[in-house]
């Protein structure tokens, strides 16, 4: 019996960088009639936070770590390796298959995942690489190799091939090996490609893409113990493949257009097998997940039933949010991530986007009103884009208290409409992964060096900061909006306003890069708080920073507690109870009105969660 390892190298070990595209590649291995005789399948994957590729990286960069992945794989001896690659390790696993065929000089090695299908010629290490949804495509590739069936060489009208149901229909007239390999038809299998063509660069042919397996008909790597939750404290779950929408940035742009649903008998199977594991959160994978509200609210009623104590991560549409909706929500411990990237809606027409600001600010509020956790996603560089325009976003979207505010530089990525279209809107970038956008005719490379500060700041004090409670009750005292509250921010731990004994007692160099690297959320505070300080007193609000301090303090120690457990003793200006009634966000109100109580505060974990006591 022949042998196979599905691998990747993972950013992290966690939830989040579990392996689920091998895994599903193994699952379909195992599950497939053709292969599961003929194969032993296993599962192994590499993570950049091991101490072993860490030291690796440390001392002879991509290549030692290359070099130490291919002698981990090569001490198995496969017959066949599967790569899943993505934008943060195709350098690295390119390198890993050069290194392997010097140990193991017939092993066969194939990659897909998105990199893969963006451009599938552009990669010269691997034998053989698949473009799109790889579980049908591989098995069928996998027979061939193992019979060593000959090459189909001549294909004409290729229409639902195997009688697998792809609705693609190609006309191509292939008369020989390498043409046929070209045109994604290596051994007939739809959407294989093998190595040594030359680049498509230039080329006409579109990238042909796999025929994908009807989401019933896919195997489960949770369900037959491909993956093992328990390794990773958590689990991404695909609940959908497809998007409806064709956001031109994003790999789907070109992908499914349709929803394709896994049955909710499997689903069901899954969320048992996580709650019997007892594991702690889940990142649903579904570019829209409430797309059908109907089955949105399906699903959260069987999660409210079989996993009441497990929290979700969801990604959601903010124009498909109503009251109904947000309630669902509010009855599971859940956060959902919207994808807003612009505030602007001409700059978001220029990605296929849309943007009713109104009805956006509106469904918004039925979250806030219910209590459910959310955040934004937010882009700089896109085409259209200025610096304004994307401080302005920062500005509507804090202005709705999102828990989080993620932000990212454009990613022109391989295999996008944007990839495209880009040269037209007079884009520039980086030729390697991750493809970050250079310059544009509206974004210079300052401006967008001035954003990626902006960013560094805004994760720093709003979002690992954890300030959503009190951060718009400060800028409202200062009369700042929130752009120009992060650019003095920035300005003030750049421009030489952090003492000595400062930068000491924070551990930091002094730049807002620096501070963006692990920091803890005790030191954090007090920078915010030190911030706080100079700025009431430049605009003679000294009177109100009691206040806003006692706000800061209260929230700090309560979020430590809900999210580690730890437990603080600190000392207020005013009574914990006063500092967090209805009153206490009203800064300006709460001092004219309320009358200092020094206290004594001890923060820690009751029979509901976080809590606080006079002590």
């Amino acid at each position: 019996m022949k042998s196979v390892i599905c691998t990747t190298l993972l950013v992290e070990t966690s939830p989040q960088g579990l392996p689920l595209g091998a895994a599903c590649i193994a699952s379909s291995i195992k599950a497939d009639p053709r292969t599961s005789g003929q194969f032993s399948v296993s599962l192994v994957d590499f993570s950049l936070e091991e101490q072993e590729i860490v030291l690796a990286k440390q001392n002879g960069g991509d290549y030692a770590v290359s070099a130490l992945l291919a002698s981990r794989l090569a001490s198995k001896k496969p017959d066949f390796v599967c790569f899943s690659v993505y934008v943060w390790n195709r350098v690295i696993l390119e390198k890993t298959c050069l290194e392997l065929k010097k140990l193991l000089p017939d092993c066969v090695c194939i990659s897909g995942g998105p990199e893969v299908t963006a451009n599938p010629l552009s990669f010269h290490s691997f034998d053989y690489m698949i473009a799109g949804q790889g579980e049908r495509a591989m098995t069928e590739l996998l027979n061939h190799l193992a019979e060593e069936k000959p090459q189909i060489t001549q294909i004409t009208q290729i229409t639902q091939i195997s009688g697998n149901g792809c609705d693609q229909e190609i006309t191509t007239d292939c008369n020989s090996g390498n043409d046929n390999e070209t045109t994604g038809f290596a051994f007939g299998v739809q959407g294989v490609y093998r190595s040594g063509n030359p680049s498509p660069e230039g080329q006409s042919n579109p990238i042909i893409r796999a025929c994908p397996l009807p989401p019933d008909l896919t195997a489960s790597p949770y369900l037959d113990g491909t993956l093992d939750v328990s390794k990773y404290g958590g689990a991404l779950w695909e609940l959908a493949r497809g998007c409806p929408f064709k956001c031109s940035y994003c790999y789907e742009s070109k992908g499914e257009k349709k929803i394709a649903y896994f049955p909710m008998e499997r689903l069901e199977k899954e969320i048992e097998l996580f709650a019997k594991k007892n594991i702690s959160q889940v990142f649903v994978l579904d570019p829209t997940y409430n797309a059908s509200k109907e089955r949105a609210i399906k699903m959260l009623k069987i999660i409210e039933k079989k996993a009441p104590g497990m929290f979700f991560y969801f990604e959601a549409r903010a124009e498909f949010i109503d009251r109904e909706l947000a309630r669902a929500f509010a009855r599971i411990p859940c956060c959902l991530q919207i994808g807003l990237q612009s505030a602007n809606p001409e700059v978001l027409k220029n990605v296929h986007r849309t943007l009713d600001k109104k009805k956006f600010e509106k469904n918004i509020g039925f979250l806030n009103e219910e209590g459910v956790t959310f955040g934004f996603d937010l882009i700089y560089g896109l085409p259209g884009d200025n610096f304004n325009g994307f401080c302005e976003s920062i500005d509507f979207a804090l202005a709705l208290y999102p828990n989080n505010l993620e932000l990212f530089c454009l990613s022109v990525l391989p295999g996008t409409d944007l990839h495209d279209a880009a040269k037209g809107f007079g884009l520039e970038w980086e030729s390697q992964p991750p493809y970050h956008v250079l310059r544009t005719p509206q974004f210079s490379e300052k401006d967008l060096a001035k954003a990626e500060k902006l960013a560094l700041a805004t994760n720093l004090f709003y979002t690992k900061g954890r300030a959503v409670a009190w951060f718009n009750p400060i800028l409202y005292v200062l009369r700042e909006k929130p752009s120009e509250f992060l650019k003095g921010f920035t300005n003030y731990i750049e421009s030489g306003f952090l003492s000595s004994e400062q930068k000491s007692k924070f551990a930091s160099t002094g730049s807002i890069r620096d501070w963006s690297a692990e920091k803890n959320s005790t030191q954090i505070e007090e920078l915010q708080i030190a911030f706080i300080q100079k700025k009431f007193r430049e605009k003679h609000k000294d009177r109100f920073l009691p206040a806003a301090e006692d706000l800061i303090r209260i929230h700090s120690a309560l979020g430590r507690c809900t999210f580690d457990g730890t437990e603080s003793t600190f000392s207020t200006h005013y009574h914990p109870d006063d500092v967090m009634s209805e009153y206490g966000t009203d800064i300006e109100f709460f001092t004219e009105n309320c009358g200092k109580q020094k206290s004594k505060v001890k923060v820690f974990v009751g029979e509901n969660g976080a809590d606080w006591r006079t002590v």
